[in-house]
């Protein structure tokens, strides 16, 4: 009877074309081999939820889904939070649990490795340094790194726009300093009129809070050379290149962490162009600590975290929240996630047992569980999964025992990941930080701290990059003839990061 349940669940996985697989059905306790449980590549781009309480198996999921990524052909980027994805770039090893496992599953298991691209946020970590320049980043997410308010937000995207205004960058914290000084200066303030201004209290509030950043590590992230989202897509011998964004630190700067990984969705979305309906995603994008991202979020905010899910999807790209609980998302965020998979829920206070309460309810009816009792009681590594098929129709409530992970499950250690950053044919591309203050050419054609030609005489209260750079007879040249030469403004994208 159990066989015949689990048989008629697995039967709305089946597929036409190539899949993940995630496991065997279990009904009474007992997994059937013969009864798979897998995702289409074709509906990946659909999103999706990886959720589960600690120590449930969401690692070792997103490990499993990284890897078959990767042999299908798909590029992956996917953050390493606690340190112990790094096992992705080594062969597995087997024993007698890995055994068990593939035998109850249906699984030929082999040991293997993926081509792993190991990167770290900013300069201070193992691997090849990502980062991304102050006006690259905009207003919008820059706040939500700061904290702030409301007010102070629109505020700072009032900075931006009279930078933008005049085809300028900002390419790091000290330039965006020396902005807000001159704005706020006597000289500064007549740059706004007509479109605003900048109290003296707001400014100071930001200028404080770019202090807290730099204090957290924000120096090492903004800056140049800013991260080539072409470099994600890469393939090594037909299979996609894991990124690994090593952030064994995260707790650092939890905030920043989150809010960049919505940065390099919106640069995605911006970059990519529509790809239509296609028999596998070009990248596959793992969302992991999605709670950091929401929580203390703004309206404006939120608003376009929705609506880039919502069309990012129309540009092959597929992302993968990974939280504690689905009630870590917006409802408007969590509709659009076609694919679920359910780790084990602790459900020990009141504010759990709503939290198991709404969890129910995002899940078609099914007969062959009590979901308030599966969801508290399943082993670790097993999941209660429902995704789209092949027709765009949610798939039967499959209580799944998962497949084990091919490749390492642990970590192949810090040397090892240095040494493989190093080795990297990106390393050269990223590894040096331009000298800011040397490069005046390059100053001068990004700076966004740039006064207009006729007010040359006027500076910011404090010198920084923007009065060296000034003070230099070349790069006053240059602002002479910038505006017919960068066409004047930079304009921008849906998150308010920079188009040009």
């Amino acid at each position: 009877m159990a066989d015949d349940a689990a048989r008629q669940i697995a039967s709305g996985y089946a597929t036409g074309g190539a899949a993940v697989e995630l496991g065997a059905v279990v009904v009474d306790g007992a997994a059937d081999a013969g009864a798979a449980v897998r995702i289409p590549l074709a509906t990946m781009n659909r999103h999706g939820l990886v959720a589960g309480a600690t120590g449930t198996g969401k690692t070792k999921t997103l490990q499993l889904l990284a890897e078959q990524l990767s042999e299908a052909g798909v590029p992956v980027l996917l953050a390493d939070v606690k340190g112990d994805l790094s096992g992705l770039a080594a062969a597995g090893e087997g024993g007698q649990k890995v055994a068990e496992r593939a035998a109850q599953v249906g699984d030929d298991w082999r040991a293997t490795a993926c081509p792993v691209q190991f990167w770290s946020l900013g300069t201070g970590g193992r691997g090849v340094p990502i980062r991304a320049t102050i006006t690259g980043f905009g207003p919008l997410l820059l706040a939500k790194v700061l904290g702030l308010n409301a007010t102070q937000e629109s505020t700072l995207g009032l900075i931006f726009h009279w930078a933008d205004q005049r085809g300028l960058a900002l390419l790091d914290l000290k330039d965006l300093r020396a902005v807000i000084q001159y704005l706020t200066s006597d000289e500064g303030k007549a740059e706004l009129t007509g479109i605003g201004g900048v109290s003296a209290a707001t400014a100071g509030v930001i200028l404080r809070a770019l202090s807290n950043l730099e204090a957290r590590g924000g120096t090492d992230f903004f800056g140049e050379p800013e991260l080539a989202v072409a470099d994600l897509f890469r393939q090594v011998d037909g299979k996609g290149v894991v990124n690994v964004l090593e952030l064994d630190d995260v707790q650092a700067d939890p905030v920043l962490f989150s809010t960049f990984l919505m940065w390099l969705l919106a640069e995605l979305f911006e970059e990519l162009p529509e790809a239509g309906d296609l028999d596998r995603p070009k990248l596959v994008f793992f969302f992991d600590e999605a709670h950091l991202l929401f929580s203390g979020a703004s309206k404006a905010f939120l608003e376009r975290i929705e609506q880039t899910v919502k069309l990012i999807r129309s540009k092959a790209v597929g992302v993968f929240f990974c939280t504690q609980l689905p009630t870590d998302l917006p409802n408007a965020v969590l509709s659009q996630l076609g694919a679920r998979v359910q780790h084990a829920i602790r459900a020990f206070t009141p504010d759990d047992q709503k939290a198991l309460s709404r969890t129910i309810k995002t899940y078609p009816t099914t007969e062959h569980y009590r979901l308030d009792e599966a969801l508290t009681s399943l082993g670790t590594g097993e999941a209660i999964v429902t995704v789209l098929s092949e027709t765009g129709a949610p798939t039967p409530v499959a209580w799944t025992r998962l497949r084990a992970p091919r490749s390492l499950m642990g970590t192949i250690g810090e040397e090892a990941v240095r040494s493989s950053a190093a080795a990297s044919p990106l390393c050269g591309k990223y590894q040096q930080t331009i000298d800011r203050e040397s490069a005046y050419e390059r100053l001068a054609s990004k700076v966004a701290a740039a006064r207009p030609p006729e007010r040359e005489e006027a500076a910011p209260d404090k010198p920084g990059i923007f009065q060296q750079a000034m003070d230099n007879p070349a790069v006053r040249s240059f602002f002479r003839s910038a505006a017919s030469a960068l066409g004047r403004e930079i304009t921008r994208g849906l998150f308010g990061n920079r188009r040009r």
